[in-house]
């Protein structure tokens, strides 16, 4: 029995998964420690990946070499591309997938890696060793490493030995379930909480907090009375995550459905308020704003006389659904009562009712950007322990945790990806530079390049980097490279062939956009809001549709070049903005550097500078607190 590693995963969640597939791939012996191997990355809320700002990051993890792209199309029950309507800057691909076979998956996976080791059991107490100030400095002079991370401990008294730690604990520190004025310990309906870590990282001078999220109550499909609820189909030509062309879109899809709460609901929920654990007090921890529980929405909305919630399927060979959009924690007796008071649902039976979780997480300041602890060495968080919510906000953790435990024990260089390189980037930088004050999520609002981080180019922003430290495989490059150069091609034949007016009159009529008076390059016409790259190939079968036939053009090719051609223009003009921001990332902060010194700078700006302790101008001008005035006494000091 191997009890030394070079890096161990504690957690089995999505940003275990992800953490412990891409340090064994990179070639670092790698153990997985988590409570339950039937359950590795258990989709606990609901079996959906994806949405907005989310579907872009699960193709950057994919992009990267990272799994939950694959798994997602392998088990997709239905997908849809939401904000079709919008550019393609806000195209967000969302699947809602099957939850056991989600989970059967990444088990095969993870047990087919080299390099990697499974162990179910939970961690107790995190090893560690003081260290010599002297001879292990940390990151800064004015702050040294005073612990270094050498192992774990766990619940069966087994001692693992490793050179780095990833912790990514989700819902399970000092978990506790709340169902009406009913509590228990749980990290999620059917499974104990983690103890002790949190006590053992607490002593280690980490500063811990509380947070809350809830689910919906599951329901019996053979209750459910569905010839009275409005189905809602999916994409009819469905697209995927993944960019491997062998992983191919789901084939057969399952309808999700409308349902919609009404007066009479809202007056049964509100007669479990005087029991509800978020109303009384029960429950201090911090919830999500953006996706608050049934009760919550009745008190923020309360002039709503109805809300409309979504019917999810949980698996094809199942008959458990999710009602999105009901989170609960009130007593379980009032959420049968409100659920039987929607069309539809008046025999239903559940599974199970709803319920709220408390949990421990740590403050992410306490994270350099490679999501190493400033406290102790080796150590890493990622996930929920963060303070984030969501299956695709952890991956992504996951996936540059074990990225850089790998790349920091070889002696190699960080991978910091940039704000306008990845959504990935935009998640790591607010978490350790702004911290969080709720769950965090991640939403296009939040990227101030999103033109440059759209969904279809994830793959020609990552794959190159990931490639390069040695994830991302010479397959995957090659495919990457081939369908770059598809693409200049494809633009490049736009640009240079030439249409006569009488080609595209009939086309352009069924459009609405005004005729060709003269001969024009296609490039030109292709740039009017009517035309479609698609409806030109339909117009043109002997010179455009010719060529993208003999050129096997796929539709992932052809869509990449309209958006590069139609959007040009504002891809440049963002690439330009970017461009000049990065030039206060450029500008090194000294490790070292003692801002009590500038007494030019505000109070709060010396605090929080002091306690962040950014690495550049462009970090430090992104910390809440620190003014633009205080940002200028930086350049000024800095000879800038």
């Amino acid at each position: 029995m191997r009890l030394e590693y070079d890096i161990i995963v504690v957690g089995g969640g999505h940003a275990g998964c992800e953490a412990a597939a891409a340090a064994a791939n990179l070639g670092s012996s790698t153990l997985l420690v988590t409570m339950d191997m039937t359950k590795f990355a258990s989709m606990s809320c609901n079996p959906a990946v994806g949405g907005v700002a989310k579907g872009q990051i699960v193709r950057e993890i994919d992009a990267m070499g990272g799994y939950m792209g694959i798994i997602t199309d392998r088990t997709t029950l239905q997908f849809r591309m939401l904000n079709r309507s919008k550019g393609p800057a806000m195209w967000s691909p969302r699947a809602q997938c099957d939850k056991q076979k989600f989970s059967e998956e990444w088990r095969r996976i993870l047990e087919n890696i080299d390099n990697l080791y499974l162990w179910q059991d939970s961690v107790t107490e995190l090893l560690t060793e003081k260290t010599d100030a002297e001879t292990n400095p940390g990151p800064s002079e004015s702050e040294t490493y005073r612990h270094k991370v050498c192992g774990i401990r766990t619940r069966m008294g087994v001692e693992f030995r490793a050179k780095a730690v990833i912790l990514t604990n989700g819902t399970f520190l000092n978990g506790l379930m709340h169902i009406g004025r009913t509590h228990a310990e749980g990290g999620r309906s059917g499974d104990a909480s983690s103890l002790g870590l949190t006590e053992s990282l607490v002593g280690l001078g980490f500063e811990a907090g509380r947070m809350k999220t809830g689910t919906p109550a599951r329901l019996d499909a053979r209750s459910i009375d569905f010839e009275r609820l409005e189905p809602q189909a999916g994409d009819p030509e469905p697209s995927k995550f993944s960019f491997l062309p062998e992983i191919e879109p789901v084939k057969e899809q399952m309808p999700c459905y409308l349902v919609y709460t009404s007066p009479e609901v809202h007056e049964t929920l509100r007669r479990g308020f005087g029991d509800s654990p978020l109303f009384q007090g029960i429950i201090r921890g911090i919830g999500p704003r953006y996706c608050p529980s049934i009760e919550d929405k009745l008190r923020t909305f309360a002039e709503k006389e109805s809300h409309q919630l979504f019917l999810e399927p949980e698996g094809k060979e199942s008959n458990e659904y999710y009602l999105n959009g009901f989170s609960s924690s009130l007593p379980w007796q009032i959420q049968i009562e409100a659920l039987q008071k929607i069309e539809g649902l008046e025999k239903v039976q559940l599974y199970r009712p709803g319920y709220a979780i408390e949990y421990d997480y740590f403050p992410p300041t306490q994270l350099f950007h490679t999501l190493e602890t400033k406290r102790v060495e080796n150590l890493y968080f990622a996930g929920q322990i963060n303070g984030t919510t969501g299956y695709e906000e952890a991956g992504a953790q996951g996936l540059m945790a074990g990225i850089n435990a790998h790349l920091k024990l070889n002696r190699k260089d960080p991978l910091i990806l940039r704000r306008d390189e990845s959504y990935i980037g935009v998640l790591i930088d607010d978490l350790v530079t702004k911290g969080v004050d709720e769950p965090y999520r991640m939403f296009t609002s939040r990227a101030e390049y999103r033109i440059l981080l759209r969904q279809d180019n994830a793959d020609l922003r990552l794959t190159p980097i990931s490639y390069k430290i040695g994830l991302a495989d010479a397959k995957r490059y090659s495919i990457f490279e081939q369908k770059k150069s598809l693409v200049e091609s494809l633009k490049k034949f736009i640009h240079e062939l030439s249409i006569a007016p009488a080609d595209l009159q009939s086309y352009l009529k069924s459009v609405d956009s005004a005729p060709l008076t003269q001969g024009r390059k296609l490039y030109d016409i292709l740039l009017r809001n009517e035309v479609t790259l698609k409806g030109l190939i339909e117009a043109l079968p002997s010179s455009l549709g010719e060529f993208i036939r003999n050129g096997a053009f796929s539709d992932e090719i052809i869509e990449e070049a309209e958006i590069q051609i139609k959007y040009k223009g504002y891809i440049e003009r963002e690439r330009f903005m970017a461009d000049k921001l990065l030039r206060l990332e450029n500008i090194r902060i000294p490790e070292s550097f003692d801002f009590n010194t500038l007494t030019s700078l505000s109070i709060e700006s010396r605090q929080k500078l002091t306690r962040i302790r950014p690495s550049t101008i462009g970090q430090a001008s992104r910390i809440p607190g620190v003014s633009p005035s205080d940002i200028n006494v930086l350049l000024i000091y800095f000879g800038r």
